[in-house]
Order: structure tokens, then sequence, then C-alpha cells
């Protein structure tokens, strides 16, 4: 790998170019970056976006008169004579504070950050607008890298795979602060209520790593809406034809230096049904109440001191099993079978920042999180209580006008409690016990950024030492190199290491839901594996027609996995750690477009191989991953922007599926499931402050039927929930409003 970055990085050094690069920054009048502004010459093709520093580069190459224009949906655009120059900084002016209001653009749904050497895709507000979104889990209906899969269907457990990986390779993220692992991880993403998040920023394969470690398959960024830009008043309303209900208010307020942003959010349980008469019902019962506070203080871009701090509180409930399964008296009980998660989740978050120059700043960026769950897996009781603490001081240093350099310390704490027990005493297990898990990770880190040729290629090398307390030293090289072919062709090339420790009960819901019993034959050691790939993203614009084309692939090599056995014994699932070859190759090409800012469209086709060497040279593909899918989003806004409709098809091919050869005739399935396609379609009406929407998801009513094996004795041995590959309740009609006082 190393060598094929060298090859390409001398490629680059070697080229002969010389066209003019211009390098800026787009923010509000108050130091607030603007995250996919319009960037464009007057009379020209030339174009860009801001990425999410709110920075952009464009070429001024051929450009005589270089007048250069910037805009952004809600504030007055802004011009600049570039001649003699080559940087500049755009302060936007709110178009609300103006005697007339002039739009001249609108923010794009997505995008690719144009300045990162590492490829980010990012989701805006405009593009979650376009569903439901009624929590993370919910954001990428839209999205092609990005898979959110149920892991659980008694409960709607959910993650959020990339590269055809298991949620937990996939860093998940708030406001930078990694917070969601460990036990948070199994509910953690569907806990974040869609109305709260402001862009998602997305990247596949090696990352930085200022954010930690973890990162394997890729990493997701949720940055929750700023208080700066919030509005005084929001709310959001929803209710589907299941009868599921939520409601959504927020407030925003200034004083001084200060801005505040706070939401509520409640979920109320959607009714009954059963429409696949397997006595299970279709749609668990949710009920969820949290609120939500964001403060910030100061101006990150001025000199001198600036926070941002976030408060959250989760109260959660839910309930999924048998029709006739009352939680009040028949939780634990085989009288029927029933699933119950009670969840109570306080947290903290943020960071502070002392800014001594230009080219100098301090930042402590820290974060807490209490995790109290009780469960209930028919007659399997699980408690789980966490307590999670990251800090990490960091200091950015822009130590010459191409080259810059981050490096500072963290520390992560992480304790976990784990209690099973079972209630019935006719069917024991040996894994019931007290499991106890204490990590204490301090750590070194140290990231430069490189910029040669006028900026055409940026390098970014860096790497971790982190000492954990059983594990030991453990080193975490990552490389990342852009190439810029000209002002709208990029080349992108990442390579480096990921490494985990696995919390087994957690991240594997269906071993506490089977009939089996769970054997640990070693101890576990940490997941581990080297991922590299490529990227090449073309940009185009055009008087009629602007968006961008994208292919990439990534390969992750494991060097230790986790894999539960369920092969070896009928009766038991094995866990050991898989240290032979085991790997992912992802393939993905993009077609994005916009046609005279009416239209819409994105075309996206996903390949995906993934495998693990069952015996010397033989290796079979892993279940539940979809080696073809293919995507297309399309909407359409009229220049009165009073309505807008949106849609999207997404086609999943089959899916290989766990052997069950071995269980009785009637507990058997098929070795892959079938292929479908569903279809989803939104329509939105703007009045002033008001929108209405109504929408339907899987138009077609595709249904995997009966998806729980045995359902006719859940209490009995081959009783089995995990083997959910598609959509399970069928056709949902929703409605909604949003109203808001900017």
């Amino acid at each position: 790998m190393y060598k094929i970055l060298f090859f390409f990085f001398s490629l680059a050094m070697c080229a002969n170019l010389s066209a003019q690069d211009i390098m800026g920054k787009v923010m509000d009048k108050e130091g607030l970056v603007l995250i996919g502004a319009n960037v464009y010459f007057l009379g020209s093709t030339h174009a860009t976006t801001t990425d999410e520093s709110g920075v952009f580069f464009i070429s001024a190459d051929g450009i005589d008169k270089p007048i250069l224009i910037t805009s952004y949906v809600g504030y007055e655009p802004d011009t600049f004579d570039m001649t003699g120059h080559d940087y500049i900084e755009f302060k936007l002016e709110d178009s609300a504070m103006l005697e007339e209001v002039v739009v001249s653009g609108e923010q794009d749904g997505t995008f690719i950050s144009s300045i990162n050497p590492i490829k980010t895709e990012a989701i805006t507000a405009t593009e979650l607008k376009r569903s439901a979104c009624c929590d993370l889990a919910g954001c990428f209906e839209t999205e092609a890298s990005v898979e959110s899969r149920t892991t659980n269907v008694i409960t709607n457990s959910r993650e959020l795979q990339i590269l055809g990986l298991s949620g937990t390779y996939n860093q998940v993220m708030l406001d930078g602060i990694p917070l969601i692992n460990g036990l948070t991880s199994t509910y953690g993403i569907s806990s974040i209520p869609g109305t709260i998040v402001n862009t998602i920023f997305i990247s596949k394969g090696a990352n930085s790593v200022l954010q930690g470690f973890e990162s394997i398959s890729g990493q997701t960024n949720v940055i929750t809406i700023e208080p700066e830009k919030a509005d005084k008043f929001f709310a959001n309303v929803f209710m589907n034809h299941f009868l599921e209900r939520q409601e959504n208010v927020s407030f925003g307020f200034k004083k001084g230096k200060w801005h505040n942003y706070t939401a509520l959010h409640a979920v109320q349980p959607a009714r009954k049904i059963d429409r696949d008469k397997d006595n299970f019902i279709d749609v668990p019962q949710l009920t969820r109440y949290e609120i939500f506070n964001k403060s910030s203080y100061g101006n990150e871009a001025e000199n001198g001191w600036s926070a941002k701090y976030m408060v959250r509180f989760l109260k959660e409930n839910r309930v999924g099993g048998q029709m006739n399964f009352d939680p009040k008296k028949d939780k634990g009980s085989s009288e029927y079978y029933g699933q119950t998660v009670d969840i109570m989740q306080p947290e903290i978050w943020g960071k502070s920042t002392y800014r001594i120059n230009d080219n100098n700043k301090v930042t402590f960026f820290g974060g807490a999180s209490y995790h109290d769950q009780l469960s209930y897996f028919g007659t399997t009781k699980y408690a789980g209580i966490q307590t999670n603490l990251y800090g990490s001081l960091q200091h950015d240093l822009e130590y010459t006008a191409d080259h810059s350099l981050k490096y500072g310390l963290s520390f992560r704490l992480l304790d976990i409690e784990e209690d099973i027990s079972f209630t019935d005493e006719l069917n024991p297990k040996t894994y019931a016990g007290n499991y106890l898990k204490k990590e204490r990770i301090p750590g070194l880190y140290a990231e430069n950024t490189f910029r040669f040729m006028e900026d055409k290629i940026s390098w970014i090398i860096g790497a971790r030492l982190d000492y954990h307390n059983t594990f030991e030293t453990q080193f975490t090289p990552r490389s990342l190199v852009k190439y810029d072919f000209n002002e709208n062709a990029t080349l992108r090339i990442s390579g480096g290491v990921g490494w985990r420790t696995a919390n087994l009960f957690s991240e594997n819901v269906g071993l506490l839901v089977s009939s089996r019993d769970i054997v640990f034959e070693e101890a576990l050691k940490p997941e581990k594996a080297i991922n590299y790939g490529i990227n090449y993203t073309q940009k185009y614009t055009g008087d009629i027609m602007s968006g961008y084309f994208s292919v990439d692939f990534y390969r992750t090599d494991f060097q230790n996995q986790i894999f539960p056995d369920f092969i070896t014994s009928n009766t038991k699932a094995i866990v050991t750690n898989f240290e032979d070859r085991s790997y992912s190759n992802g393939f993905q090409v993009e077609f994005n477009t916009k046609i005279r800012s009416k239209v819409d469209m994105k075309i996206a086709y996903n390949y995906l191989d993934v495998s693990r060497e069952e015996s010397p040279g033989k290796f079979e593909s892993l279940p539940f991953v979809t080696p073809h899918k293919f995507l297309l989003t399309a909407g359409f806004k009229p220049e009165s922007k009073k309505w807008h409709w949106d849609g999207s098809l997404h086609w999943f091919g089959k899916r290989k599926l766990p052997d069950t050869s071995d269980n009785p005739t009637p507990f058997q399935r098929s070795d892959y499931s079938d292929s479908y396609l569903t279809a989803n379609t939104q329509f939105t009406y703007i009045f002033e402050k008001f929108e209405v929407y109504a929408g339907c998801e899987n138009i077609l009513d595709f249904r995997q039927l009966q998806p729980i094996i045995s359902w006719e004795d859940p209490f009995g041995p081959y009783f089995d929930t995990s083997s959910v590959w598609g959509p399970t309740k069928g056709r949902e009609f929703y409605v909604g409003a949003r109203y808001k006082i900017e």
C-alpha cells in the first residue's frame, strides 16, 4: 500500500501545472462557516462549493476578469474582483436583515468536499427534508454509501453499514466526539432525532487519526444544529398510518456572545398489527422522551476564547413480541414471548477553544455519557451499565502558508458491567453471569497536512500511539493523498490501520435471543484491519446542468475479527478470534446532477464482496451482504419554490443467508434471499412559515413474510429472529407539518 501511495505522490509531484489557484472561506457575519456555499466566476463555468470548514479552492486559469461570486440560501450574495489576489474571506449578510430578500441559490442536498484529502460526502439539511427522516437511522434513504440495516426485527435495532461491514466498524460521532460505542451502539443511531441534525459527513475507508483509532470501514460525523443558525421557534409533528406519532419542538435565542438551542423530542407507540399472521407484531412499540441543548459562546474565527457544549437526556422504552404479550405481567415469563428494552441515558459533550492568532489555536474536546439498560429477551434477562469518558487536548499550528500540524493528547475511559440471567430454569445456559470490562486508554497523536504545487497536491499523514490497559501499546498509522487535475477533477488515495475491542453481547443481540448456548473458547483480542482505497471525482458545471460523477474502490483486510461460530454445533455459538483471512471489497459509482436548479437526480451502483477463509484457499461469502445494489433518486422544485416532490428507488440483489440445513424441514430457510425493489415518495408544500408534507415508503408493499424462524414455538430450540434481509412492515403512509419562526 505504501508503495502505491508513493507512486501516485511521485507522479503528482512531477506533473507540470501552471493554473492559478484561488483559496477562500465563506462565513456569515458572525464568523460561522457556511457549508456547501456556491462559489463561481462571473460569466464562466468555473464553479465549486465550500467544504465542512467553509473553505473552497477554485482555478482562475483562462479567466480574463476574475470576478468571484458566492451565494448561499438565506444570505445576500457577494462579489469580489480577485485581480492580484489569491485569497479571500467572504462574510455574507443574512438576507432576512435586508429590506429586499434576494435568494440566488439553494444549498445542495448532497455534495463531495472539494478540499479534503479524505473523500467526504455531505448530507445537508436540504436533503434530510426529502424524506421523513424521523431519526438518524432513517436519514440515509437517498445515500448510496451507507445502508441502514435491521439487526433485531422484534425491537427494531439498527446499524449503519459501510462497505458491507457491520456497523460496529463504522465510527459514528456527534459533533466530532466519539461517544456512540459499547452499549450505546445498539440503539444509539435510532435515538438521535432527525430534526436536530444539520449535516451528516460520511467518509469511507481510512480517516483522520484525530478522533481515535476505531474507524475501520469508515466514519459518520453527525453535526447537530448550530445555535447561531437555529430558528427562534421550530415545531415538527409526524404520524404514520400505524399511528406512531412524533413531536419535535425547539427554541433558539441569543444574549450577548451566547447563543442557545434547545430541542424537545417525543415518540408515542404504534398500534399492534400482524399482517403476516405469525402472531408477532409487525411494528415494535416505541416510547421515547428526549431533551437536547446546545450552547455556544464567542466566535472560533476570532482570537480569544470560544466554546460549544451539548447536553442530551434520553428515556426510551421498546416492546416487541407476540400479539398477546403484556410487558406489565409477561416480562421474562414463558406464558407469551416478548422483548422489552428500557434505556436511560444522560450525556454531555463539547469543545472549548483558545485562538492565539490566525495560525495557532488550542482546543479541548470532551464528552461523558452514562447508559443504563434493562432488557428482557424472552426468558433471558440482560442488564447493562456503561460509563464512557473521552477527552482530547489538541494544538493546531499553521507553521507555513502550505503546511499545518495538529497534535495532542487523548484519554478514553470505558466501564461496562453486564449481568445476564435466565428466568426459565428448565433450559439453563452456561453463559449466565456478570461480565466486567474496564478500559483506560491514554494516547498521543499527530497529523500533518502538506500542500504542494499551488495546492494541487494535499497530503495528510498521521499516526496514533495508544496504550490499552489490557492489550498494551497499539500503533495506528494513516495516510491520505489528494491530487487535483484541475478545479473539477480530483483523485484521492487512502490507506491506514484501525482497531477496536468487541462488545459481544450488545453488538450481537441475536445471541441473546437465540436458544443456543454461548461458549467462549479463548480470551478475545482486539479486532484489527488495514483499509486502503482510491476515489476519482469529476465535477461539472454549466448553464443548464451541474453535478458530479464519482467512482471509488475500497478494500479492508482483517488481521483479527470476532465471529460467533454457528456451524460447529447446532446448540452452541462458539466465540473465538478469527485470525485467518477475512476481507471486504467495495466498489461504487455515482452520478449526481442538477438541471436548471429545478430537478435533482442521483444514480448509484454498489458492488460488495465480503468473505472469509473457511479452509485453506476456500472463501465463503458472509451472510446478509447484498453484492449488487442500485439507487435512483429524483426531486423537482418549480421556480416558485412553493412545493417540491421527491422520490427514490432502491433495488437490492440476492443476499446469502445463514445455513439452516441442519434444522428440521419446517424451520429451514433458503440459502439466498429474494431480490427486491422498494420505492419511496414525498410531496411538500411550503407556506411562508409553515410546511406540510405527506409521503409513502415502500410503495410497492414488498415484505419479507414471517421473518422469524420457529415463530410457532418461540421458547423452542430453533427460534431465531436474526434472519432478516428485507422490509417486514410493508407499505407506510405518513403525514407531517413543520412550523418555524426564523
